[in-house]
C-alpha cells in the first residue's frame, strides 16, 4: 500500500506500548495508543518535549510568533512537538529546524505519501527526517485524514510534551483540544496574548482566563520549565546600510517581500539583489512563496 517517493529512506515502522522505546511520558496518559507508527528517530527518555500548536488560518503576527519561539526553544535543547499541519504548527516546525534541533510532527493520518495531509508540507516533513526528527502517527498506512483523526492525535502531542503553547486559536480550534488534553494530563499550558478585535486571540485569551500562564517571550517558558538558557549572539559586521535594515527586518521572524519593502523602503529590485547574495552567503534561507527568514 505505501507508495513513498519522499520518504523512501525512512521507511514505516510500528512499536508497541509493550515496547521498552515506547516513549514512557505517553504511557502515563489515558488511553495511549497501543501502537505507533513513525518514520525516523523517536524522541529518547532524556529529551525535553514541548508542543506548540494553534491555528491553521494565522496572521503574520502568529507565523512569526510560532517561528521565533520554537526557534529560540529549539536552541535551548527543547524538540518541539506539533501537527505539521498549516498555519502556526508548520511555522513551528520550520522555525524549530531553523534552531538546528531536533523536531516531531504527530499526524491524524496514516504515514504513507497517499494519506499523507496536507501534501504541501511533504517537503517540510523530509526536512524533519533529514533533521533527525521523527513523524508519528497512531494510524496505519493508507488511514485518511477524517473530523475525528485529527482531534484524537491532539492527545499525542500534549502527552508526549513537557507543556504546550497556543499561539492564535479560535474558540472552537482544534488547538485548545489539545491545550485540553495537556490539563488533564497534569502538563504545563502557555498562550499568547493578541488584539482584542482578533478571532484568533478569543482562544488565547480563553485558555488565559482559564489558568494558562501568559508568556510574551521564550524566556518565560524556560523559566516555568527549569531549563536553562544559553543564547547565541547574533553579529552583522561590515555590511552596509541598506543590509542592516534587510537583515534587522528579518529578525523579526520570516518576512515575505512586500513586508520587507514596507519595513526597509528600499527599492524591491535592490532588495531582491541582495537577498540573492544573503541566500548565496548563507545568511538567509528561502521558505518559499518569497518568504525569507535568517540563518543563524
Amino acid at each position: 500500500m505505501e507508495k513513498s517517493f519522499f520518504f523512501s529512506s525512512w521507511p514505516i515502522k510500528i512499536i508497541s506500548i509493550e515496547d521498552r522505546n515506547y516513549p514512557k511520558d505517553l504511557k502515563k496518559i489515558k488511553n495511549p495508543p497501543k501502537l505507533l507508527y513513525f518514520r525516523g528517530n523517536l524522541p529518547e527518555d532524556k529529551e525535553k518535549l514541548f508542543a506548540i500548536v494553534g491555528t491553521r488560518k494565522c496572521s503574520d503576527y502568529g507565523k512569526t510568533i510560532a517561528f521565533n519561539f520554537a526557534k529560540e526553544l529549539s536552541l535551548s535543547n527543547l524538540v518541539i512537538v506539533s501537527g505539521l499541519a498549516r498555519g502556526i504548527d508548520t511555522f513551528s516546525h520550520l522555525g524549530a529546524l531553523e534552531g538546528k534541533g531536533r523536531t516531531i510532527a504527530v499526524l491524524g493520518t496514516g504515514l504513507d505519501e497517499e494519506s499523507f495531509y496536507p501534501k504541501e508540507n511533504l517537503k517540510i516533513a523530509k526536512k524533519i527526517l533529514e533533521s533527525g526528527g521523527c513523524l508519528i502517527s497512531e494510524y496505519p498506512p493508507g488511514q485518511k485524514g477524517t473530523n475525528f483523526t485529527f482531534p484524537k492525535r491532539n492527545r499525542i502531542i500534549s502527552g508526549l510534551s513537557l507543556g504546550v503553547l497556543v499561539i492564535e486559536a479560535n474558540k472552537d480550534s482544534g488547538a485548545l483540544i489539545t491545550a485540553n488534553f495537556a490539563k488533564l494530563q497534569g502538563k504545563k499550558v502557555f498562550a499568547i496574548p493578541g488584539s482584542i478585535f482578533w478571532k484568533t486571540s478569543k482562544g488565547c485569551h480563553f485558555l488565559i482566563k482559564n489558568g494558562a500562564k501568559l508568556v510574551e517571550e521564550p524566556a518565560e517558558i524556560l523559566k516555568e520549565l527549569k531549563i536553562f538558557q544559553e543564547k547565541k549572539a547574533e553579529t552583522f559586521d561590515s555590511l552596509t546600510l541598506e543590509e542592516k535594515l534587510i537583515l534587522e527586518a528579518l529578525k523579526e521572524g520570516p518576512q515575505n517581500i512586500e513586508k520587507i519593502v514596507e519595513k526597509t523602503k528600499i527599492d524591491i529590485q535592490k532588495i531582491l539583489s541582495i537577498l540573492s547574495i544573503f541566500e548565496i552567503e548563507g545568511k538567509i534561507k528561502n521558505l518559499g512563496n518569497d518568504v525569507y527568514c535568517l540563518n543563524l
